[in-house]
This record gives structure tokens, C-alpha cells and sequence, in this order.
């Protein structure tokens, strides 16, 4: 279990996040002085240096994400002209990529995150690139809402590239894209000009994650417990009935992949975000969904309890809680994770995601629950304590991760385990480092007293 800092402040992390900011440049631009993007999106590295992986290109927008967020916390501009520019060249692709769950990922990262900073004012608000921005993310969210498995009675999710049958957790941080493009005013049209709506469709997506891919231990099945989550939920498309849970990157079915529990946990709490702050503008949408928030708030808070009560107490997680090798280490879950034991990799980029995750939890919680939110966001704080250690945050200049000991698919055995180690250590991956830097982004603001970070600044 964490062990849980009750007396920790954002401030108290000053020092690791200017040494994260500072680290970060350096390798930003290391990557990009050797990175053509015609090699494919970089994914995770190799003795140090980023590869790719053609499963589907899902890490690009953090690439040009990352540059942007560099921006907005230091104020450099090669940083920004770097994302600015790669979002221009090479992101288009993305916005009408009907084969992916991903554009959350890719272009809320890279053109929402250049839309966010003329908002908040950083960026001067230029009416030709403004609308070019608005476009891609309205057309952007629309296909991705358009990935539809159509369950009957008002039901569905958006499925994954496993194709109509599959549901899977990530999507439920992708769903920004949706989110984003309902903001600007689009909708889905379908056949004979219906008008669908992307919140509706946000909606069913989250309702039906949170009937199939989260446990709430109410023995819906053996290993049915309080937080648990599936990777992937499996459906018959014949008649639209739930038929399994399943993995891709999971030790099981039965088992908690822990990063995708962290997706669960952060997706559902940057959703409650976005509908708290549509209930505080007065917006119609606030009230229509109010199940959903009740839904929601209860996959969340599932979910950061299981990951508090089932990690170490430095709050970095292995990779999956069933993961045979842990039968191996008695104990460890009272002890600090060791990344370089004999049996099984940790994932802090699991860990990055979760952190982010309870500490937007904690601050939706703040005026109907002031005690759960408290235990939230030290948990987070707690988290991100750890990870700026020398450990996980990598003071090596020529090493072009910046989080260290990430882990990307470990049943296919696609991440670098060391000469003379057992299992993948002292490696990074892209959406460990992007969310590393949102997760730093969001406790430099906290401890400056400026506003939050948040996708739809602006958009409400």
C-alpha cells in the first residue's frame, strides 16, 4: 500500500520539477536533431535511444505535445516552434484516421494543446491558424466518435483497432477528442444528415466501460474486487451482448494491468473536470448527464483506491498486479518498487498517469468530499515525489528518455531488458515522458497559484 505523505505540497516538489524542465529541453531536442519523422512515430527506447514500433503510429502527438508543454512551462521558443511546426507537417494524417482509438492521444496533445495556449493567453490568438486548429479537432473528434459499435437501446463504445468486438480502457483518455469537438459545435452526421451527438456518444462510451471494464466487487465474477479493471471487453457484435473481459498488454484477463487502470482513473476524472466546469458556465449538458457524473465519480474513485491499496509504498506500481513473477517477492507491496529485481518490470509510466489522475480526482472532489479529496491528491503528490527521483527522472544527458523504467508490451516481449538483468529496466517510452511533463505542467502551477491545466480551457 502507499505510504501516504500527509504533509507534502506541490511547492515541496519545486526542485525536481525545474531539474525535470531542464532535463527535458536537452532531450527534447536530442530527439529531434536525430528523429526523421519518416522512420514512423518513436515509441520507446533501446540503450537509451527511441525506436518505433509500427503497431499504429499512437505516440506522434506526444513527440510535438512534448515540445509544447515545454513551452508553456519555461517559455522556450524553440520548443514551441518544434511542436508548433511538427503539428503543422505531420499531424494531419491523424485528424482523419479512421483506423485508431487514439486521437485523444494524438491530436488533443498537439493541436488542442496550441488552441489551449492562445486561450490562456500564452500565444497571440491568430484568426487563420485559430481555425485551422478548431477544424482539426472538430473533424478530429468526429471521426473518432464515427469508430462507433452500435449496441441498441442507446448503447455503444467506440471500439479499438482489434476491430468492432473490442472495447478498450485507454479510449477512455482519448475521449477528449469528442469532448473538444462538441466545445467548438460539431456534430456527427450520419446517414440521411442524422445529427449524432459527440457528447452522447462520450457518454455511452464511458457508461459501458464502467458496466464492463471495471469492477466494483459485487462478484460479478471470481476475481471481481473493489477497483479492479480489464484491459479489453469483449462483445458479440451479432447482438450486442457483453460476452468476457480479455488483455492485449495484461498478464490476464483476471489480472489488473495497471496502466490501464491509471487510464480508467485519469479519463474519468478530466471527463468530471469538463462537466463540473460545464455545470459552473450554466451549460444545459451539465444537467442532461448527471448519471454519468454519478458513474463516473464511482469509476474513479474505484479505481485510485484499488492502485492506493495494491503499490508499493512509493506509489510507483509493477506493471500488472497479477503478474506471475510478484508471487517471487513476498512483501513488496511494503516496501518501495525495485526496478531492477530478478522477476517483474515495474511501469512508471503507469504510475505518471495515475499520479495526474489523483491529483484531477482530488480536485473535483474538493467541495462534496473534502477528506477523500485530501487522501487523493497527497496520494498523487506522494507518487510524483518518487518519480522525480534520480531513480525514474533521467539525469542522463544522452539517454533520450526522460522517465525512467517504463514498460511497453511485456507479453510480447517487446521492451529492452539490460545484459545481465532478467527482466526490462532503465528504459522510456512517449507517453510516459509526455505525461511526466503534463503531471509536472499541473504542480508547478498548483504551487504558483496560477490556473489549472485543463484540455478545455477556453472551449466552456
Amino acid at each position: 500500500m502507499i505510504n501516504i505523505d500527509d504533509t507534502l505540497t506541490s511547492r515541496d516538489l519545486g526542485k525536481g520539477i525545474k531539474e525535470l524542465w531542464a532535463l527535458s529541453g536537452i532531450k527534447i531536442r536530442r530527439l529531434a536533431e536525430r528523429w526523421a519523422p519518416e522512420k514512423g512515430a518513436p515509441v520507446f527506447t533501446i540503450k537509451g535511444q527511441y525506436v518505433n514500433r509500427g503497431w499504429t503510429e499512437w505516440t506522434e502527438g506526444f513527440v510535438y505535445g512534448s515540445g509544447l508543454l515545454q513551452f508553456d512551462a519555461t517559455g522556450d521558443k524553440w520548443a514551441l516552434e518544434f511542436g508548433r511546426n511538427g503539428t503543422r507537417e505531420h499531424m494531419g494524417k491523424h485528424v482523419t484516421h479512421v483506423g485508431v482509438h487514439d486521437h485523444g492521444f494524438n491530436c488533443v496533445s498537439t493541436y488542442g494543446n496550441i488552441l489551449r495556449l492562445m486561450a490562456e493567453g500564452r500565444l497571440p490568438q491568430k484568426a487563420d491558424e485559430k481555425a485551422y486548429l478548431e477544424m482539426a479537432l472538430a473533424s478530429s473528434g468526429a471521426v473518432q466518435a464515427a469508430r462507433w459499435t452500435d449496441l441498441g437501446k442507446g448503447k455503444g463504445y467506440i471500439h479499438s483497432f482489434n476491430g468492432p468486438h473490442s472495447l478498450f480502457v485507454d479510449t477512455m483518455r482519448s475521449l477528449r477528442s469528442l469532448a473538444v469537438a462538441h466545445l467548438l459545435g460539431r456534430a456527427l452526421k450520419g446517414e440521411h444528415d442524422q445529427s449524432i451527438s459527440l457528447l452522447d456518444r462520450l457518454a455511452a462510451h464511458a457508461a459501458v466501460t464502467a458496466e464492463t471494464a471495471v469492477f466494483f466487487g459485487k462478484k460479478r465474477d471470481t476475481y471481481d474486487e473493489w477497483g479492479r479493471t480489464c484491459h479489453e471487453a469483449i462483445f458479440n457484435v451479432n447482438d450486442g451482448q457483453f460476452r468476457c473481459p480479455s488483455s492485449q498488454q495484461g498478464y490476464s484477463p483476471f489480472t489488473t494491468w495497471t496502466r490501464g487502470q491509471a487510464w480508467i482513473t485519469l479519463g474519468y476524472a478530466e471527463e468530471l473536470e469538463l462537466f463540473q466546469a460545464l455545470k459552473a458556465a450554466g451549460r444545459p449538458e451539465a444537467d442532461a448527464y448527471g448519471d454519468l457524473v454519478d458513474i463516473m465519480t464511482a469509476c474513479a474513485q474505484a479505481t485510485a483506491d484499488h492502485y492506493i491499496a495494491n503499490t508499493p509504498t512509493d506509489g510507483v506500481c509493477y506493471w500488472d498486479t497479477g503478474a506471475p513473477g510478484l508471487a517471487a517477492m513476498p512483501g513488496y507491496q511494503d516496501r518501495p518498487a525495485d526496478p531492477y529485481n530478478d522477476f517483474e518490470p515495474v511501469d512508471s509510466s503507469a504510475a505518471a498517469i495515475m499520479a495526474q489522475g489523483l491529483l484531477r480526482l482530488a480536485s473535483v472532489l474538493e467541495a462534496e468530499d473534502e477528506a477523500a479529496a485530501r487522501r487523493y491528491r497527497q496520494a498523487g503528490l506522494t507518487v510524483a515525489r518518487t518519480l522525480l527521483t534520480p531513480t525514474y527522472l533521467s539525469g542522463d544527458e544522452d539517454h533520450e528518455g526522460l522517465l525512467l523504467n517504463a514498460i511497453y508490451h511485456r507479453p510480447n516481449g517487446w521492451d529492452h531488458v539490460p545484459a545481465g538483468r532478467k527482466v526490462p529496466c532503465g528504459e522510456s517510452c512517449q507517453w510516459g515522458d509526455y505525461h511526466f511533463r503534463e503531471l509536472a505542467l499541473m504542480i508547478a502551477r498548483d504551487a504558483a497559484g496560477k490556473p489549472p491545466y485543463r484540455f478545455f480551457t477556453g472551449l466552456v
